[in-house]
């Protein structure tokens, strides 16, 4: 009995001392790795709109996306061979095979008009073409205001830096409420699908910084937010980046190598890159090559210098 007594009294002292005993202090957690930014390919980087647009489909566009080690691939609307329900599920298909996100749509339309019958059409188009990306599951689609159209032509439009007058006995103020009240009929069928719509500064009255947060502003939709075009800003771009920055969706990354089809900048990616950041940008890097060098060459140095800029 008394051995039984002494055990457990033991057993006792030994369990008060488990309890009383320093615990050994855990290492301090690892923090997570920061995630990598997804990078992205236009599909207009293949074309440029140079020759025939079925050198190069928007199939290839997605194979070679894959070879080359990009994360995503952007659509351009016109560089599309159909509109048909199977082309376009083959193409979510594919890139989905391939391990690719659709990550954008890239479209136009234009509301600079006086005539509303002109800016209807467009609103009605732009609907339409929201319902596109919502059968390909792509999640964002890029926008435009349109031009006055009182450039002779393109060529010419970016001989003048993107400034063009407006038509004749209307002025900026009627665009703004043209282009404000034709994309506000855009936003529910933009809701319905779940796709966002980013603006971009894109000539017109995209064409200032200024210009696309008070259209973005003056709507005020979740489902709109801005395609930000780092070389469509020809002047002093960093500080109208930053501008726009904390409303980007989607960032389309300009490139230039052999020199620009219309002009050429010398951008800074690093400095940019650090401008999203600190606006906590987590989006798509959408590469947009816009030089005279092949594309075979021209896209892979693209791509390096935007995961060494953008990490």
């Amino acid at each position: 009995m008394h051995s039984r007594r002494s055990f457990l009294e033991k057993a006792a002292l030994a369990s008060g001392a488990a309890i009383v005993a320093p615990s050994v202090k855990p290492e301090s957690p690892i923090p997570p790795p920061k995630p990598r930014t997804k990078i992205g390919v236009s599909t207009y980087s293949f074309w440029r709109f140079n020759g025939d647009r079925s050198e190069t489909p928007i199939e290839m566009c997605i194979d070679q996306a894959a070879e080359m080690g990009f994360d995503g691939v952007e659509i351009l609307h016109v560089q599309m061979a159909s509109e048909e329900n199977s082309y376009l599920q083959n193409l979510k298909r594919r890139a989905f095979s391939q391990g690719l996100d659709l990550c954008g749509f890239s479209t136009h339309q234009g509301f600079l008009r006086p005539d509303k019958r002109y800016r209807q059409d467009n609103i009605n188009k732009t609907i339409h073409q929201i319902e596109l990306a919502y059968k390909m599951g792509i999640p964002t689609m890029r926008i435009n205001t349109g031009r006055w159209g009182t450039s002779a032509s393109f060529d010419a439009l970016m001989a003048n830096k993107g400034i063009e007058p407006a038509i004749e006995g209307y002025t900026d103020e009627d665009g703004y409420v043209w282009v404000i009240d034709a994309i506000e009929k855009c936003i529910p069928q933009a809701e319905q699908c779940g796709v966002i719509l980013g603006l971009e500064n894109h000539w017109g009255l995209g064409r200032t910084a200024e210009g696309v947060k008070r259209i973005v502003e003056a709507i005020d939709s979740p489902w709109l937010q801005v395609t930000l075009d780092t070389g469509n800003f020809l002047e002093d771009p960093y500080d109208r980046l930053n501008m726009l920055a904390d409303r980007t969706i989607l960032m389309q990354a300009k490139t230039y190598y052999g020199g620009g089809k219309w002009y050429s900048l010398d951008l800074d990616y690093p400095r940019i890159a650090k401008i999203m950041q600190d606006h906590n940008y987590k989006g798509y890097v959408s590469l947009e090559f816009e030089g005279k060098e092949d594309w075979k060459t021209a896209v892979p140095k693209s791509l390096a210098l935007l995961r060494e800029s953008f990490g």
